[in-house]
């Protein structure tokens, strides 16, 4: 078995998968906490503590952890989602000495130097303004919020820029000490990799790591509603969704059936009639998003001012259809993408440790590929149907942003879909 799992005396979790056949390691650090963690006054503050985390330590400057992971040609990143946190990197098997050592110093002796907050805030504010000024980006951010109103799992991974300029080297040092620690942190590394050498480095540099008890905050719950702002531009950005499912949901693998068949690739319903059979859209697709408590399905598409009185019935037909009009062909056709992306995925050292710790953080064990695949191949018709019914009874979200429509895309959808 290429998976294992060691657990160190301060409870934190070290997971490997070895890849003997490569040259290379993908590693990380990944905490399950994110954006719907946070205190609404600081909200944002996330995704600022993961920038400030390259910005200097108690040995090493901004420009000597650049320096030392590209001197030996590696890569490193970070990124932050509204239920987790990620610092990673891929360097060459001889280098994760070095690449353990760089991303365990970041995460546990950042200086974060008042200079640089001022710099990395003004950094984050113009991401920020970049969204906004990007609608097929900042859509997303808005359907997320109409979904959940008024809640953690509705507010902006990114912050608002007007807590971003509120926050303090002291708030960035509140929320890592309240959040990062050994019961909510991840060590995990695959390809080229030793796991018994990977776990004493972690052991000797993170086994005297505190522990942090994250307390779940309210549950999600989903509510929809209409997000409409116009903008002077040439297409409506539209995102039209409902209630999903949770990831540990047993419908979790009939959702990713669902969403693909409905708006997964050019074979789609949503592709072929919408775009293929009408020329309405440049695109269109289908997404699922699943959380801990909650989920979305979602669908974008991008149009012009006229077309949005025509395409939004014919989405709504596509969804009752799918209700009662589910074919084995299709879902044949859906099951076999979702297997090749999911085997095509074991090639590469990056994705199969985002895999082992993704699985670890929601199910809290190694989810074997047999265990995936058979959940995929036991979907039928009868579940995708009626996972359809389930999520079309609920009331929709739709977010709208562009030029002026005719009529109400809302009210168009509820009227075609009852």
């Amino acid at each position: 078995m290429s998976v294992r799992q060691t657990t160190l005396p301060n409870g934190l979790v070290v997971l490997t998968d070895t890849m003997p056949q490569v040259e290379t390691v993908s590693l990380g650090l990944w905490v399950g906490v994110g954006t719907r963690d946070e205190a609404p006054e600081v909200n944002g503050v996330a995704h600022l503590l993961e920038h400030m985390a390259f910005k200097g330590t108690k040995t090493r400057s901004a420009r000597d952890i650049a320096d030392q992971i590209e001197d030996v040609g590696g890569h490193l990143n970070a990124y932050t989602t509204r239920e987790q946190t990620a610092y990673y990197a891929k360097v060459l098997a001889d280098d994760t000495s070095l690449a353990t050592d760089i991303l365990t110093d970041i995460l546990r002796n950042s200086t974060f130097d008042p200079e640089e907050l001022t710099r990395e805030r003004a950094v984050v504010l113009q991401e920020i303004g970049q969204a906004e000024d990007t609608p097929d980006d900042i859509i997303f951010d808005h359907f997320q919020a109409e979904a959940f109103p008024d809640q953690a799992l509705g507010r902006p991974v990114l912050g608002t820029a007007e807590i971003v300029e509120r926050l303090q080297t002291d708030d960035i040092r509140q929320y890592l000490h309240g959040h990062y620690g050994a019961s909510t942190l991840v060590a995990a590394a695959a390809g080229k990799i030793d796991h018994d050498s990977f776990v004493a480095e972690v052991a000797d540099r993170m086994g005297d790591l505190h522990a942090a008890q994250v307390p779940n905050g309210p549950a999600a719950s989903y509510q929809g509603g209409f997000f409409r702002e116009e903008r002077d531009l040439e297409q409506v950005h539209l995102v039209a969704g409902f209630p999903g499912v949770a990831s540990t949901d047993p419908d979790y693998y009939a959702l990713s059936v669902y969403s693909t068949l409905l708006g997964g690739g050019m074979s789609s319903r949503l592709f072929q009639e919408i775009r293929e059979k009408r020329g309405l859209v440049y695109s269109v697709y289908s997404f699922a998003s699943s959380y801990r408590d909650s989920g979305l399905l979602g669908i974008y598409a991008g149009t012009g001012p006229d077309e949005v009185a025509e395409l939004v019935p014919v989405l709504a037909g596509e969804l009752k259809k799918s209700v009662s009009e589910v074919t084995e062909e299709e879902l044949r056709r859906a099951k076999a993408q979702l297997r090749a992306g999911t085997l095509m995925a074991r090639e590469s050292t990056s994705a199969r440790v985002e895999t082992l710790t993704q699985n670890y953080l929601v199910h809290g064990r190694h989810v074997s590929l047999e265990e995936m695949l058979t959940g995929l191949a036991a979907v039928e018709v009868k579940d995708v149907q009626r996972l359809a019914e389930r999520m079309l009874s609920a009331p929709p979200t739709v977010a709208l942003l562009g030029p002026a429509v005719s009529e109400d895309p809302f009210d168009l959808l509820q009227r075609h879909l009852h």
